[in-house]
């Protein structure tokens, strides 16, 4: 399991096992965001299996699948409601991370300075320099 911080409530990290589920509770988190969609992976890491597993440590679970065509203002403004705009500690998930990344940084475009929103991605370990740009006015 690699678990990355992004802010002091927000980490993501590449696909989860149903397996990590004690380790991420120690870990502090208290809720899941799956990005990544089913169709990626096997049933065993599916969106329902995960939630099962996370329900059964006491982590709450939410999903919002994402692709890089999905990465539209009202999936952005949906998934930073079930994350980044909650009072959890929470993990986003998908197959490497940097769609998680992603879409926080578009979720705090605007809202963060867009050096502050890449520096944060960098901490985690990914490089996100390629949509700076977009990051100054917000994206939802």
């Amino acid at each position: 399991m690699d678990i990355r911080q992004l802010t002091p409530r927000y980490f993501v990290a590449p696909q989860i096992d149903p397996s990590d589920m004690e380790a991420i509770r120690a870990a502090g988190i208290t809720r899941i965001l799956c990005n990544r969609p089913d169709a990626e992976v096997p049933p065993s890491h599916q969106a329902e299996a995960l939630r099962a597993a996370a329900e059964a440590a006491g982590i709450a679970f939410e999903v919002q699948p994402l692709t890089h065509q999905t990465m539209v203002p009202e999936v952005i403004a949906r998934n930073r409601a079930l994350g980044a705009d909650t009072d959890d500690v929470v993990l986003a998930y998908c197959a490497s991370g940097t769609r998680s990344t992603i879409a926080w940084a578009l979720g705090q475009a605007g809202r963060m300075p867009g050096d502050d929103i890449v520096a944060a991605a960098r901490t985690g370990g990914y490089d996100i320099t390629n949509i700076r740009p977009a990051l100054d006015a917000p994206f939802t």
